[in-house]
């Protein structure tokens, strides 16, 4: 049998972490390892308890979500953590801030428990959790931030058909809108998102968003 997801939830609210708590608990394949209510103690059970997801909230006393995510999931982190972001705000500074500092995914604090569940699960798969729609808007809100300043792009180590895919999945497009586009298989789209993530160094659909921006691919 598949050993269960193990969960460390971090939100400064009580209420909303029992709430939390509780839900993941009820999951027979999920094991809530421990909990905490600042970022500091997230970053130290982290290291204690080794959780394969961390449900984190953004804005919390001793060390915000943000900071916290970076220490145990961002560049450079030895043993990188998987983090699930919960957020008030679809469009806040804050989820671009977290998701640039290593998080895999974020989620509103009112969506439903079952998007809940199936965000823990795909991010603990490796997946990016992030809905194409909120991307278009959310790394389009702070393109200008970090589009570079040259106008023409580099050279890329990908094909032209991986560039058009990349291009499509930073404009917003799900992969099977892009199959649609493209007029090929949902699965041809997934493999060529695995090539365009193994060439760039990448490690999510996230990353290779901000990285189609920040070489100025999109507009």
């Amino acid at each position: 049998m598949t050993a269960p997801i193990r969960v460390l939830v971090c939100d400064d609210q009580m209420l909303v972490r029992t709430g939390l708590v509780t839900i993941l608990d009820a999951q027979p394949d999920l094991d809530v390892v421990g909990e905490c209510a600042d970022g500091q103690t997230a970053v130290d059970l982290v290291g204690e308890l080794r959780p394969d997801v961390v449900v984190m909230d953004v804005r919390m006393p001793v060390l915000d979500g943000i900071e916290a995510t970076r220490l145990m999931a961002g560049a450079g982190v030895p043993h990188p953590v998987k983090v699930l972001v919960l957020t008030t705000f679809n469009l806040d500074e804050y989820v671009y801030e977290a998701l640039r500092a290593g998080a895999s995914g974020f989620l509103l604090k009112d969506a439903p428990p079952a998007q809940l569940l199936h965000g823990i699960r795909t991010v603990a798969t490796g997946a990016a959790l992030l809905d194409p729609g909120v991307t278009r808007q959310l790394v389009g809100r702070y393109a200008a931030r970090i589009r570079p300043a040259g106008d023409a792009p580099p050279d890329l180590p990908l094909t032209p058909r991986e560039l058009e895919v990349l291009r499509l999945i930073a404009n917003g497009l799900s992969n099977s809108e892009v199959a649609a586009t493209l007029v090929i298989s949902q699965e041809t789209v997934k493999t060529f998102v695995s090539r365009i993530l193994t060439k760039l160094g990448l490690r999510d659909r996230v990353q290779a968003v901000v990285y189609a921006y920040r070489q100025g691919l999109v507009t």
